[in-house]
């Protein structure tokens, strides 16, 4: 007899387990495709026995793609089976805008593609249900036995004590965990989108596979909206304009690792000019930590057994040691370093020292997925009653940044308590009512996201949404009651006695590489003045006016702005148009007119012209950097 709880907070009790598909007509949710049930995912066809937070869900919400997605693959596999009867499929995960799926034993060529989707739709038409079957070890071996690709994970889960299933469509039946879609006629619209190579478990040392990358929508008319949005989304890609551009570069002897260029130096000195800033008026100090710690802090912190696997570890002498992948153990020792008063607190540390995690290759992409990261991380140590207080002065801190300063539209999640999890789970109840409780008293709306907090605490995780409307997590707030309980970091209270400090985690920008990548893509390369690594070029019209140019360009030089001169022998022309390619805001066009009255001829990088004098264009340049507009 379950209870469950709805979104709306509704809770209803059932005299018997309930299926998705059954709550789905109840609550009258159209093209419902499966269920989240205490944060896991379940098929509609699934009974729900215990008691639990559900929603249904659909294609818009990102499980509901997930679903969807994880569905589609599977068609694929079915597909290739079929057409090429000797591959071996491996792994087929949904991704954030589609599915992959990595075959091995697989030779085409992105030519083949439409005969592989002429199949899949075959399959889609064909309408056949997903069915869930729970496995046995012998039953991977008899089913799947040529695939020891399928054997490997199976071995896997069975030590893990994990239960083996498989889903079955028609004739194709594969090691599946599911959850998919009620039947294979719910996909109706794949597409095919690229063919590369990967290693199986995204090792280099494993045998490499063929990789098809894919999506699917419930319409044809959606796949054909987000196809245009991906085109216009191909124009921003940031390797391409960061080459073009000369922002960064990536070098295969430091994999993961981007290397800023003068101009891309530009832009991240910019975005920490602004944030010290903000946090010179919003009471923060700013520190700088050591990147190579012993083993001991982080088995005290627990990411030596919890975060181990992103972390890189190395030998000191006899000693073991642990580049740091986060700055908080290191925040902590400076707290701890001498004592404190509730008068002192809450204390503001932040640090934009550089990290590093060790991410597997095949994941490693441009500035969005580095090894090698800085963030605008900073550490609040305050007092339980100033909790609500600071998450408040967090939320407000986050809104000035993307809703003032980026014009950026944003949605919040608010992430629980995770399978491997430090402390006690009362303090985690806690934690989480602390946080949902600054959002409501903000009034923002948010989806609780089961089981995707830290290790150490809950947090609120903000997804910015650019100017093609793809979401990026940056913005984080985590809540931590147990780090400092393991440190022991406290401070004196007004009845004279020790109590433990809450530590909050946050980072408004989050990774600054990652960011930097959201942003060029957000902009198509068209920064604002403000963060621009060029500002204005001030192009001579012929070699005559050079002397007048660079006396232009010292001038705004002087008042800081970023100016330079074009005096080479080129006509105006070909001078403006490569200083639009490069997407520098303003472009002044000096000549006998202009030398005579001393006034510089304005052009944007969409062309837009206007005679102006020096002074005032001056002004007109500081004002606009000052508004960052």
């Amino acid at each position: 007899m379950p209870t469950l709880t709805f979104p709306d907070g509704k809770i209803k009790k059932y005299a018997k387990p309930v299926t998705g598909t059954e709550l789905a007509k109840t609550l009258k949710v159209k093209d419902a495709l499966s269920v989240l049930v205490n944060g896991e995912i379940y098929d509609l066809s699934r009974p729900i026995a215990k008691d639990a937070k559900v929603k249904v869900l659909t294609f818009a919400d990102p499980q509901g793609k997930h679903t969807f997605w994880h569905s589609a693959a599977h068609v694929l596999a079915h597909a290739i089976s079929r057409l090429y009867p000797d591959a071996l499929n491996t792994l087929g995960p949904p991704d954030p805008d589609g599915f992959h799926y990595d075959f091995d034993n697989l030779q085409i060529d992105e030519a083949d593609f439409l005969r592989i989707e002429k199949e899949m739709r075959k399959i889609i038409q064909e309408n056949l249900p997903f069915e869930r079957v729970e496995w046995t070890l012998e039953d991977v071996v008899k089913h799947q036995g040529k695939n020891p690709y399928k054997r490997e994970l199976a071995q896997d889960f069975k030590k893990k004590g994990w239960k083996i299933t498989a889903y079955r469509d028609g004739d194709f039946i594969d090691l599946c965990e599911g959850p998919h879609v009620p039947s294979t006629g719910y996909i109706k619209a794949p597409k095919l989108l690229s063919l590369t190579v990967a290693y199986w478990r995204g090792d280099q040392k494993n045998k490499q596979l063929t990789r098809i990358k894919g999506t699917a929508f419930p319409s044809e008319k959606e796949l054909r909206t987000w196809l245009t949005l991906q085109a216009e989304a191909a124009k921003r890609d940031h390797h391409k304009l960061g080459r073009e551009l000369d922002l960064f570069m990536m070098n295969e002897l430091s994999p993961g690792s981007p290397f800023f260029l003068p101009k891309g130096t530009i832009i991240i000195n910019e975005l920490m000019l602004f944030l010290r800033g903000e946090y010179f008026k919003r009471g923060y100090e700013e520190v700088n930590t050591p990147q190579l710690f012993n083993k001991a802090l982080w088995e005290t912190s627990g990411h030596w057994d919890l975060f181990e696997e992103f972390m890189f570890k190395l030998k000191v002498g006899e000693a073991e040691y642990g580049l740091k992948p986060m700055n908080c153990p290191s925040h902590l020792l400076i707290y701890k370093a001498k004592r404190h008063s509730y008068r002192e607190l809450p204390i503001r540390m932040a640090d934009f020292g550089n990290l590093h995690r060790n991410e597997l290759s095949g994941v490693l992409t441009g500035l969005k997925r580095v090894v090698k990261m800085s963030q605008d991380d900073a550490h609040i140590f305050c007092k339980p009653e100033d909790l609500q207080s600071e998450i408040a002065k967090l939320l407000d801190f986050v809104h000035y940044v993307y809703g003032n300063v980026f014009k950026m539209k944003y949605t919040a999640n608010l992430s629980t308590k995770p399978d491997k999890a430090l402390g006690d789970p009362k303090l985690w109840k806690q934690a989480e009512s602390a946080l949902e409780q600054a959002l409501k008293k903000a009034k923002i709306k948010y989806e609780v996201r089961e089981g995707e907090g830290a290790f150490y605490g809950p947090k609120i995780d903000f997804d910015v949404h650019d100017a093609v409307g793809r979401e990026w997590q940056c913005a984080t707030i985590q809540l931590d009651f147990n780090m400092p309980l393991r440190f022991d970091a406290t401070y004196e209270g007004e009845d004279g006695k020790r109590h433990n400090v809450i530590m909050i985690h946050r980072a408004i920008l989050g990774s600054l590489e990652r960011f930097i990548g959201v942003l060029i893509e957000h902009y198509a390369g068209k920064f604002p003045l403000w963060l621009s690594p060029v500002q204005t070029r001030v192009l001579s019209f012929t070699d005559e006016y050079g002397k007048y140019a660079d006396t232009v360009v010292s001038q705004l030089r002087e008042h800081g702005i970023r100016a330079e001169a074009d005096t080479r022998g080129l006509t105006v022309g070909k001078k403006v148009r490569e200083a639009q390619q490069q997407k520098i805001p303003y472009i002044l066009v000096v000549g006998p007119k202009e030398a005579q009255k001393g006034t510089v001829n304005v052009r944007t990088r969409d062309n837009m012209l206007q005679e102006k004098p020096v002074d005032a264009f001056t002004k007109q340049m500081l004002k606009e950097i000052a508004e960052r507009a």
